[in-house]
Order: structure tokens, then sequence, then C-alpha cells
């Protein structure tokens, strides 16, 4: 029986069906019956998802090809990863994390500290362009302070991932802001406008939320002596000074300046493994096998012992062949058509403004549940219901607006995306554990969907159809340069 490159059909929706429930039965048993690594449920996914393809004529090769392209679509994020891994291990060892937590317990009010946490990084992510860079640097920081004030680490994560969001979404400088603006054919100042009629109200929204539950939790549960307690002990181990907080806004402020992330970070950790050598007296080659290692300490404060007892790229290594097997299987979806069956699905069915809307985002998070990255995310996204806008028309600017809800947002919240393992692994706190607390994500989903339903923002650019007039500042779409 011959074989062919491609599929000579399209999976049918009860064969798209069964791969889905198989990829959920797999991941269940595995991880929660069989409590084995998520790994190896991705890895075991390939063959459910491979056993389609030969039943639908793919070429072995040609499905191998598709894995391939898959990983290698995503290699910036696992590269990205890697140095963050590296930066997190010499930033503790060389007290610039410690410093960063020891004077922010000096002078941050517990009340607002929640509060704090997602403004700043927001800001920092605004001004990076980049949620992984935010919450390996920034994000780190706050969920020591927020250890130390005893608020839960949940909730923590929740501000931190929040805020590092709102720039990977909105900052000019992010690459999934680029990206959704060029898949959808929009200029990327559009692309911004856009967002920002839901954005805005969901960052204040939840800014306002953070500092009611900060208010909260300071007037019930906050033991304000474990800040102490860990402030005693950062002076114990390590040598504190504002000189040691030099690193980061150096890192911080490369990142603004558009520099690529890569090298950044990685200079970012030579200068971790310089300050733990000039400023904490570790030899030169202890330093530098910090970056790889990671850092090891022992204080008689346990939950400090875990804070920074952490970091070098040894401790991605399992995200990282995590990631690789998410991505592959995306590539493999997408070669044996599994994805283009499940747009042509959406094709039918969405024949509203607010079905439409539902659909986009949904075939975003599709893109990140089985593909594992939000690059995969937002391909899908924009190209399930691309079609749709056209036909019934609406403005490009409202699909680059949902695609980046449905695709960039919901990013962190599957376990074993790019995203949601970074912010696990980097954060120390589960995915599931954390997502209760996006609240900016979710109010960014339920107002996209509203604006759909609602028919607001929703610009026409079929003659005498216009269902809400385009703002003056919102010139007709451009094609993204």
């Amino acid at each position: 029986m011959s074989t062919t490159t491609g599929p000579i059909r399209l999976p049918t929706l009860s064969e798209v069906l069964a791969v889905m429930v198989g990829f959920i039965a797999i991941m269940f048993l595995s991880i929660n019956v069989l409590q084995l690594p998520i790994q190896l449920a991705l890895f075991a996914s390939w063959f459910l998802v491979m056993a389609l393809g030969l039943r639908l004529k793919v070429s072995y090769a040609s499905m191998q090809e598709g894995l391939i392209d898959g990983i290698h679509n995503g290699m910036e994020a696992v590269l990205v990863l890697t140095t963050v891994g590296a930066l997190i291990g010499t930033w503790i060892a060389g007290g610039i994390v410690p410093s960063i937590i020891y004077y922010g317990l000096t002078v941050m009010n517990p009340q607002i500290f929640l509060f704090a946490a997602f403004v700043i990084c927001a800001l920092t992510s605004l001004a990076t362009g980049t949620s992984f860079g935010t919450v390996g640097t920034a994000g780190v920081a706050m969920i020591g302070i927020g250890h130390s004030f005893g608020i839960p680490l949940p909730l923590v994560a929740g501000a931190v991932i929040s805020g590092a969001y709102v720039g990977d979404k909105m900052s000019p400088l992010s690459d999934t802001t680029v990206m959704t603006a060029s898949l959808c054919k929009v200029s990327l100042i559009d692309h911004i406008r856009s967002m920002m009629l839901v954005s805005a109200p969901a960052i204040v929204i939840a800014s306002i939320m953070f500092l009611i539950v900060g208010f909260f939790y300071v007037n019930g549960d906050v033991d304000t002596s474990r800040a102490t307690l860990a402030m005693q002990a950062l002076e114990e181990h390590f040598t504190i000074s504002p000189w040691l907080l030099l690193p980061a806004v150096v890192i911080i402020a490369l990142l603004t300046r558009s520099y690529p992330a890569i090298p950044v970070i990685t200079f970012g950790a030579l200068l971790g493994s310089a300050c733990a050598w000039w400023a904490q007296g570790i030899s030169p080659v202890e330093a530098i096998q910090i970056a790889y290692v990671g850092n090891a300490m022992h204080s008689d404060v346990e939950f400090l012992n875990t804070l920074l007892n952490r970091g070098g790229i040894d401790s991605m290594l399992g995200v990282v062949v995590l990631i690789l097997f998410a991505l592959g299987l995306g590539g493999l979806m997408e070669r044996i058509g599994i994805l283009k069956a499940i747009s042509e699905g959406f094709l039918r069915w969405a024949s509203n403004p607010g079905r439409l809307t539902l659909s986009t985002m949904l075939g975003g998070f599709f893109g990140n549940f089985f593909g594992g990255a939000a690059y995969v995310s937002l391909i899908t996204a924009s190209t399930i219901t691309e079609k749709n806008y056209d036909d019934q028309g609406i403005d490009r600017r409202v699909l680059s607006r949902n695609a980046e809800a449905g695709g960039t947002v919901t990013t962190p919240m599957v376990p074993w995306t790019d995203g949601g393992v970074f912010m696990a692994t980097t954060l120390g706190v589960s995915t599931l554990s954390y997502l209760p607390f996006l609240w900016y994500h979710m109010l960014v989903l339920a107002i996209t969907l509203l604006y759909g339903y609602a028919n607001i923002a929703v610009w026409r650019t079929t003659p005498g159809a216009n269902s809400a007039t385009p703002p003056a500042v919102m010139p007709a779409p451009q094609a993204a340069s």
C-alpha cells in the first residue's frame, strides 16, 4: 500500500474528536493515575497522532518532517528558557535577587504589595516586551517578597504573571504582538489600539482586585515577622548592597532598547557570576559553574531555602524536553491536517460576530492545548476564522484583537505550553495553583467575548454595514511592515 507525503483527505470530525479524547485520556492516566512525568504523556501522544496520520496515508518521513518543523518554530523559547535558568542561578548567588528582596521588604507596604507586584511587572513587560524576561527578573523578586510577607504564593504568582502578560500582549516590542499583527495583515499600531479597548478596562479592574485582596490579607493572615526573619537571614548569608541592584537595571534597560533577549539575558547571567565573585567571595570557577548547576545555600529559614536553592541551566532541562515534545506534537497535528480540519469546522459555525469571536479564541486555546506554544496558538487563532471576518465584512483589527486574546492570553493557563511551563518552573508555583488568580487574563477573555456578542467595537469594512464606526484615530488597516 503506497503512501503520500501529505494526507489524501482531511481528518473527519469523528477522527479529530477521537484524537482529542485519546490525548486527554493519555494525559489524565499518565499524570494522575500512573504518576508519570508529563513529558512521557506528551511523547506517547505523538504515536496517537501518527496512527491517524498512517490512516490518512501520510508517510512517516512527512510526519517526521512535521515534527522537526514544529520544534524548529519554537526553538527561540527553548533558548530563552535555558538562559533564564542561568540568570536565575547566578543572580541569586551574586546577591542580586537577595538584595532586591531585602530592599523590597524594607520599602514596600504589605497592604499594597499585590497591586505593586502587578503594576511593576506590567510596566517592566511593557518596557521590555517579554513576559519571560519580566517573570525571570522582577517576578522572582516579587515571589520572594510576597513569601516573606506570608501572602499565598499562588496569589503572588497570579499578580506577577498577570502583570507580565500586559506587556506581552500590548508592547510594540513583544514578538507575539508583532507576529499577530503580521499574521492578520494589520498595522502594528492599529493592532495595539484595537487591543487597548479590551486591555485598558482589564488592567484597571485587575488593579482594583489585587489592591482589595491585598488589604484583605494584611488585615487577616499576613505575619510580617517572617519579613523581619527573612531580612536577617539574607544579611547573614549574602552581602546586601544597593550596587547589586545595578545588573537588574542594566538588563531591563537593554531589553527596553530592543536588543535580542538571548544575548542580553546571557550577559545578565555573566554579570551575576561577576557579582558572585566580587561581592559574595565565591571563586570565579564556582561562580561560572552556578550558571549550570544553580545556587545552593542553607539557612534556618525554610521558605528562604526553598526560594533561593534554585536556578541553573540544569534545572531547566526537564522543561526543555517537555516543550520540545509539545512543539513536536503541534507540528505533527499541522502536518496531517488536524488543525485545518478544525478550522473548516469553525467556518461553518461562526456565522455572527459573537460566534466568530468565540471561534477565534477557541482556535487560540486549541493551539496552546495541542501545540504547546504561543506561536502555534497565534497561527491557529488567526487562520481558523480569517476567511469569516472577510466574508462578514468585519475589520481585521477585530480578528487581531481576538486572536491575541485566544492565543497569547491563554498560553500560561495550559500546564504544558512553553509559557505555562516557564511560569510554573521559574516561580515555583504549579499552573493549576496560580490559574484562579490570573485575573487580568480572565478579564481580557470575558471583555473580548462581551464585545463580540454585544457587537461593541466590531468595525465593518463593507459599505453601509457598520455596526460601530471606527474612531478617527484608527484608520483602515494596512499591511504590517
